[in-house]
């Protein structure tokens, strides 16, 4: 003989609402398009559900969001083990450009904008962008070096200020 458990069924009485997410604070490091993409997806989808969003770009994160850059970021292929290309055929002169404008078309499809197109998107939708200092005094970036829509360039110790009672992704 099997006991068999019976649960109380919710009620409106008894059901506990799960606590909903007001703010992420999404840290983008990579500068690959598989590195950056991510990050705004999911800044994007917050906006769209009415959550504050925070994008903190940092080391080659920000190729993203400097204007030198942003139209030319391309797939990682060698090392990616995502692609299913042994590591010499990722290495292949062009390779790069050429995985990168097969995934282009493929986004295009789904309409997924480029890369500078949805930073502006979720720059008006009223999320905003960070550069790191430390990382522009690394490279020598100044203010100038982005894209208008970059709201500033904080310390990570303003990054968690900012952040602060709400979630923070790594990307």
């Amino acid at each position: 003989m099997s006991a068999t458990a019976v649960l109380p069924e919710a009620t409106p009485e008894t059901a506990v609402e799960p606590p909903r997410i007001e703010k992420v604070s999404i840290i983008v490091s990579k500068g690959s398009l598989e590195g950056i993409y991510p990050a705004l997806i999911m800044a994007n989808g917050a906006r769209m559900e009415g959550i504050e969003a925070n994008l903190f770009f940092t080391f080659f994160g920000m190729d993203a969001v400097v204007k030198a850059k942003q139209g030319k970021i391309r797939v990682a292929t060698v090392g990616n083990p995502a692609l299913g290309l042994p590591t010499l055929l990722g290495m292949i002169p062009g390779m790069p450009a050429f995985v990168t404008s097969q995934m282009q078309k493929k986004m295009e499809t789904l309409d997924i904008p480029p890369i500078g197109e949805f930073v502006q998107m979720i720059a008006d939708s009223g999320g905003k962008l960070y550069a790191c200092k430390a990382s522009v005094d690394m490279f020598d970036l100044k203010q100038s070096d982005f894209v208008d829509c970059v709201d500033s360039i904080i310390t990570v110790g303003d990054f968690y200020e900012m952040a602060a009672g709400g979630e923070i992704i790594f990307t």
